[in-house]
C-alpha cells in the first residue's frame, strides 16, 4: 500500500454512477478496489434525487462497506451552502426529489414545498432533479426567483441516463426556469463548480489540495476538481473514454488515467491481469496532448493516440 498511487493523498472522494456502479450492479473490480483501500473515502454524486442514505444502502447492497455520513450529495452541497449564508431556520423553497427536502432539513432549514408557496415568502430555492416534478413546480421557483430569493440549483446536467435512453436531467428542468426569469442560477452546487468537491473535504477533515477525485466524467468530475483545487483521476469505465480524453481541452485534463478502480491501490508503474500501469496509460495520454498543444501534424497527433489505444487495449502489459 505504501507504493500504491493512492498513498500520495489524504483521501479520496470517488463519483458514482460509472465508477462504482452501473445502475445496480458494480462495476468490475470496483467493490474490491475500495475495499482496498487504506485512506478514507468519500461518495461524491450529482444525483439530488435520491438521500445520502439510500445511495449509502445502494452501496452496501453491491458489498461496499458504507454509511449515509460516507456519501454526499449535490443537495446537500447547496444546503450547506444556503444555511452558510442565510442562517438556520431560512424559509427555502424545495423543487426536486425526496432528497433536496431531506438535505435542506438535515441543514436546519425550513422546508416549503411548492404546494404552500403561494403563501409564504421564501428567502432562497433549491432545484435539484425529481422524477415527478410539475410545471407548476417550476412556477413556483420563477415566481419566488422574481421576488428575490436566492436560486441555488444542485446541478445543471443537461441529461439523465436511464435504462431506456437518456431522459432531461435537472439541467433541462433549471433551463425552463431560466427562460423564464431571465437569467440562470446565481449558485450551482454540483459538479463541474466546486461546492460538492469542497464540502466533501471539509466532511474529510482535510485539505482539498490532499484529496484525490475520482471520476468518469470530463465534464463534470474533472472539471470540478480543477475548480477545487484537487487532483483528479480519470478511469475509463463510464461515460467518457480515451477518444474523448484525446480532444479533451487544458481545462478538462486529469492528473491521471486508469483503466478502472485498481489504479488507485497499485503503484502507478504496476499493472493490472487486464490494464496497463497507471503511469503508462497517464504519459500515454499526455503525450498526445502535447503533440495536440503544439499544433503537431495529424500524422503524429494519429500515431500517439493509437499508442495509447493500444496500451489500454492489449499492449506491453500483457
Amino acid at each position: 500500500m505504501t507504493d500504491a498511487l493512492v498513498a500520495r493523498y489524504a483521501a479520496v472522494v470517488s463519483d458514482l454512477d460509472g465508477v462504482v456502479y452501473r445502475g445496480p450492479e458494480a462495476v468490475p473490480h470496483a467493490v474490491s478496489a475500495i475495499g482496498s483501500l487504506e485512506v478514507p473515502v468519500v461518495f461524491a454524486t450529482n444525483n439530488a434525487s435520491r438521500t445520502a442514505a439510500a445511495v449509502a444502502t445502494h452501496l452496501r447492497e453491491l458489498g461496499v462497506t458504507c454509511g449515509a455520513d460516507d456519501v454526499a450529495t449535490s443537495a446537500q452541497a447547496a444546503a450547506w451552502l444556503v444555511a452558510g449564508e442565510l442562517g438556520a431556520g431560512a424559509p427555502v423553497l424545495a423543487v426536486g426529489g425526496g432528497g433536496v427536502a431531506d438535505a435542506l432539513t438535515d441543514a436546519g432549514l425550513a422546508v416549503v414545498r411548492p404546494d404552500h408557496a403561494r403563501d409564504t415568502t421564501v428567502r432562497a430555492v433549491v432545484q435539484g432533479y425529481g422524477a415527478s416534478i410539475r410545471v407548476s413546480d417550476l412556477s413556483e421557483a420563477a415566481y419566488a426567483v422574481e421576488h428575490g430569493a436566492r436560486w441555488v440549483a444542485t446541478n445543471t446536467d443537461a441529461t439523465l441516463p436511464t435504462e431506456r435512453g437518456l431522459a432531461p436531467g435537472n439541467g433541462s428542468l433549471v433551463a425552463a426556469v431560466a427562460t423564464a426569469v431571465g437569467h440562470g442560477p446565481h449558485v450551482v452546487a454540483g459538479k463541474p463548480e466546486a461546492p460538492l468537491y469542497e464540502l466533501c473535504a471539509r466532511r474529510l477533515g482535510v485539505r482539498a489540495a490532499d484529496v484525490l477525485a475520482v471520476g468518469d466524467r470530463l465534464s463534470t468530475d474533472v472539471a470540478g476538481a480543477v475548480a477545487a483545487g484537487m487532483d483528479s483521476m480519470l478511469v475509463l469505465t463510464g461515460i467518457d473514454g480515451l477518444e474523448e480524453l484525446f480532444e479533451a481541452p487544458r481545462e478538462l485534463r486529469p492528473t491521471y488515467v486508469a483503466a478502472d478502480l485498481r489504479g488507485l491501490h497499485l503503484p502507478p508503474d504496476v499493472a493490472a491481469d487486464d490494464a496497463p500501469p497507471v503511469a503508462a496509460l497517464s504519459a500515454a495520454v499526455a503525450s498526445v496532448h502535447a503533440a495536440v498543444d503544439r499544433a503537431a501534424g495529424q500524422d503524429e497527433v494519429a500515431r500517439l493516440c493509437q499508442v495509447a489505444r493500444d496500451l489500454l487495449h492489449g499492449g506491453s502489459h500483457r
